[in-house]
């Protein structure tokens, strides 16, 4: 699997968000949207990560930028991170996880000596015109929403 192109369209999709609502990266145009991808919800990795956009959310919004989390986590356990830990954005479900083929973020993983399929961790910026501007797979889950803010101050 590979990355789509920076400069191109990026891939289109529509997925149920933690409310069981239909979102489309199309309803965003006239706005940059980081889409970042993410493993699992409620680990601690994943669950830094998305703390660290939710408290980034008036950066985000001055930047006239939207975040879209998005897992193989079925509708019922993303809404459940968003109670746990208060999330402002939209975490879609990606199950079967064809948008993470379309975005090359779909492979084999090492973890604790063991292989498998799985995501991951990568997010990319969508700009205005739906354009992807950014790919950002070389962070901290700590740092993530500071690698982004740094992406949009440009």
């Amino acid at each position: 699997m590979s990355y789509p192109k920076i400069g191109n369209l990026a891939p289109a999709f529509s997925l149920k968000n933690h409310k069981g609502e239909k979102v489309s990266l199309k309803d965003f145009r006239g706005k940059k949207v980081v889409l970042f991808f993410y493993p699992k919800a409620l680990t601690p990795g994943c669950t830094t990560q998305a703390c660290g956009m939710r408290d980034s959310q008036q950066m985000l919004a001055d930047a006239n930028t939207v975040v879209l989390g998005l897992s193989p986590d079925p509708v019922e356990k993303l809404q459940k991170f968003v109670d746990k830990h208060q999330l402002n954005f939209d975490l879609l479900s990606d199950e079967d996880h064809k948008i993470a083929d379309k975005y090359g973020v779909w492979g084999m993983k090492k973890f604790m000596g063991r292989e498998f399929m799985g995501l991951i961790r990568t997010s990319f910026v969508v700009d205005e015109a739906g354009k992807l501007s950014h790919i950002v797979d070389k962070f901290k889950t700590s740092n993530h929403h500071d690698v982004i803010a740094e992406l949009l101050a440009e």
